[in-house]
């Protein structure tokens, strides 16, 4: 898998650099899914799951009865159980498409940087904030 890294609006490939390092940031986000997990994550500021809303579907709709109208008075209590909580993460979960969609991401997983920088490719947080501090220190 080959990793990039981008200064939004433009694209730059980096050979693969195994170094650890702290970026200094004041954001950090990950972009990824179910299937891409990133090591780290839990030091980021915001991790969008990319495939959350389709995961809360399921969990809605898992178990269904056939007959469509007792299919949907069971969603219906399910989201009523689920309460301001439930309706807190469909909203997060549709907010962080958005959010990937509008800083153009390309691919997953992708680490970006003060919504300013971003790696792509690379599923360790510590891999990518070091390739983002040395293409900040290799910059005029």
């Amino acid at each position: 898998m080959h990793a990039f890294l981008a200064h939004l609006g433009q694209t730059l490939a980096l050979p693969a650099l195994l170094l650890a390092g702290n970026v200094m940031a004041a954001e950090i986000w990950i972009v990824t899914d179910a299937r891409n997990p990133v090591a780290g994550a839990q030091a980021a500021d915001r991790v969008i799951q990319l495939d959350a809303a389709q995961a809360i579907e399921a969990d809605l709709s898992a178990g269904l009865p056939n007959d469509p109208q007792r299919a949907a008075a069971f969603v219906q209590r399910r989201l009523n159980d689920g309460g301001q909580a439930l309706q807190q993460r469909i909203r997060d979960a549709y907010q962080g498409v958005t959010d990937a969609w509008s800083l153009g991401i390309t691919s997953i997983p992708a680490v970006i940087v003060d919504q300013r920088y971003v790696v792509y490719g690379v599923s360790d947080l510590g891999q990518a904030l070091a390739r983002i501090e040395r293409y900040r220190e290799e910059q005029p």
